[in-house]
């Protein structure tokens, strides 16, 4: 049995949050192989997690016994880091660094430097590593001056978020129209939701059709509404006359609750025009309770958003299961910068405002069809990312990091002993 240790943003209502509770629970499935202890980690201004549940209290737990442990000098055997990777540091003989990624065509050169001491990586979708494992820079070693290419050499393996099976909590929205599409997100540069917004109502101005928009920009305080209210008031004061409803979702809403949102029978499509998403986590959870998605074909989501079909003469080929936007690949904007973590010189998608607004029009008018591939996808799904199947893709990533199980051990072993 390995002595593990977790670091991540585990009590944190963020996307790395999940993620850092999705590896814990992967490690719970098997006791056999592994003895976990954990480091929780804030993540950013967000929320903490306020409910009273069995796996809150056990993470309590893992908190208390990691204390305990490392003051009696107790050391690790495999460390699993949760977060971007400028936090990523050696804490054990083996470390893995655990990330949603980046969303953009490359990462930045902080990021490959900070692979440098992992011995794996593992990513939430083929796009990430696609960033991480494609990515070079020139670079020259201080010492003696020589130049060479920086990349990361460490293995990379991709382990998506499971499916849920949560039973629907009752919520109440006051809609008013019997069609209405929902987006999910921060309200931030990448998530594009001024022009998923404007676009919406543009198209639809004179048609009584909503949208429901479940944001916030930061934290889930009042506060924080009232500034999310501000901005999507002055971003709709030129549209007064509108027919066309949005609406703010605004606050903590469980995972019941969010269920119940995906599955009501008012909400019929999801949409998305994020410039990249490392997985895409609203979207996933929306494709499994079945929900026509429309959103680029580009980042994350591509992962889960395609499925196999044979086609009239038997050959399988991936088919996308959701209403395309097409999209350009440009650099991102001055605004979404940040230094050591979403590179100046990266780019990322920018959905076509016309196509967007057809593939809108087209679902209404022919939801029905929409409806029905929706429904084949959330099969597929269902069945391709069933929890204890993400449980042990995880484990095993961790437990045969690259070589064969009894070098592994050797390994392990030796570094123990000594």
């Amino acid at each position: 049995m390995k002595k593990v240790i977790v670091k991540g943003p585990a009590l944190s209502q963020s996307g790395y949050g999940e993620h850092a509770r999705f590896v814990l629970r992967s490690l719970r499935s098997r006791p056999d192989l592994f003895d976990i202890y954990f480091i929780n980690i804030n993540w950013g201004q967000t929320g903490w997690l306020y409910e009273d549940t069995e796996e809150r209290r056990w993470i309590d737990f893992l908190l208390g016994k990691t204390i305990n442990y490392t003051q009696q000098g107790g050391q690790f055997d495999i460390s699993l880091q949760v977060t971007i990777p400028n936090e990523w540091e050696q804490l054990a003989p083996v470390n893995i660094g655990v990330t949603a990624g980046i969303e953009t065509t490359k990462i930045s050169p902080q990021w490959v430097e900070k692979c440098l001491p992992m011995d794996k990586i593992i990513v939430v979708s083929e796009h990430a590593k696609y960033g991480f494992a494609n990515t070079t820079y020139p670079a020259k070693n201080n010492q003696t001056g020589e130049e060479f290419i920086a990349a990361v050499t460490c293995p990379i393996e991709v382990a998506g978020y499971p499916v849920k099976n949560i039973e629907p909590q009752e919520i109440k929205l006051n809609l008013k129209h019997d069609f209405n599409f929902l987006t999910v997100g921060t309200w931030i540069a990448r998530k594009n939701l001024e022009h998923t917004v404007k676009w919406f109502v543009e198209e639809f101005f004179d048609q009584e059709i909503g949208l429901i928009v479940k944001t916030s920009l930061a934290k889930h305080s009042l506060r924080d509404r009232e500034f999310t209210h501000l901005r999507l008031k002055e971003l709709l004061k030129e549209y007064e006359d509108r027919k066309c409803e949005v609406y703010l979702l605004h606050g903590d809403m469980n995972e019941g609750e969010m269920t119940a949102l995906y599955q009501h029978p008012q909400v019929k499509a999801m949409i998305n025009l994020s410039h990249g998403e490392g997985f895409g986590l609203p979207l996933f959870e929306a494709a499994y309770n079945g929900l026509p998605i429309i959103a680029p074909n580009w980042g994350g989501q591509v992962d889960f958003l395609h499925m196999p079909i044979k086609d009239k003469k038997g050959k399988v080929k991936n088919k996308s299961m959701f209403t395309e936007v097409s999209y350009d690949i440009k650099p991102i904007q001055d605004s979404a910068h940040w230094e050591g973590v979403i590179q100046k010189d990266s780019m990322w998608a920018f959905p076509k405002e016309w196509n967007f607004k057809k593939g809108m029009k087209s679902v209404v008018k022919n939801h029905g069809a929409a409806k029905s591939q929706a429904i084949k996808l959330q099969t597929w799904i269902l069945q391709n990312f069933e929890e204890s199947k993400q449980y042990q893709l995880l484990c095993d990533s961790v437990y045969k990091p690259s070589v064969k199980e009894e070098e592994w051990n050797d390994t392990l072993n030796q570094i123990q002993v000594t």
